[in-house]
């Protein structure tokens, strides 16, 4: 006989493996990580064509160790169990330092740090999110910040912060700025 104590119990062991893959977990270097983060050599043009060929799109997600907004972006927006899905499902996303020094092949193949990096493409605080085209063809002839299609920077708020997903995922770059993206409303809104 099923009491509710055993349909309880049976619903968390059902419940609880998908909660703890989206919990984020704070690395050595201070910067949060969730166990789908892209683990990479740091070679953006192959992480990019291998992104692609899986049917996902690229973006280099910046951190901070003790940065405010990253803790809350781990905390709340990536905890939300629909972005978290639609996030994995569609994208690879490679997190670095703001600070750091790993080398970077960059789609130019030089190799800075990833605070040189993140100086050479502008990136001036935390988090902040940019976003690849498709193919790495022609990306190392570009300046930097015209390698990307788009970037998040800053933490808007939930609603926002997926919209900046799907709007890459729907190409909305293609037909203008995010800020004037349809798709960023919300329906009926």
């Amino acid at each position: 006989m099923q009491t509710r104590r055993t349909i309880l119990a049976a619903g968390l062991c059902v419940a609880l493996p998908g909660a703890a893959s989206a919990r984020a977990t704070l690395g050595e270097d201070g910067l949060y990580k969730l166990d789908w983060y892209l683990e990479s050599f740091l070679e953006l043009a192959d992480d990019l064509a291998a992104a692609t060929a899986a049917g996902k799109r690229f973006a280099i997600l910046w951190g901070l160790k003790g940065c405010p907004a990253c803790r809350r972006m781990h905390e709340v927006h990536l905890a939300d169990p629909a972005t978290e899905r639609y996030i994995r499902e569609n994208f690879e996303i490679l997190h670095l330092n703001i600070l750091g020094q790993r080398p970077v092949t960059d789609f130019d193949g030089s190799k800075p740090g990833e605070k040189a990096f993140a100086a050479r493409y502008a990136i001036e605080g935390t988090p902040s999110i940019q976003f690849f085209p498709e193919t790495a063809e022609g990306l190392g002839a570009r300046a930097p910040a015209a390698r990307e299609v788009a970037r998040m920077p800053g933490l808007p708020d939930p609603r926002e912060f997926l919209a900046w997903f799907r709007f890459v995922r729907e190409k909305g770059y293609e037909r203008g700025a995010f800020a004037d993206w349809p798709g960023k409303k919300p329906a009926g809104g």
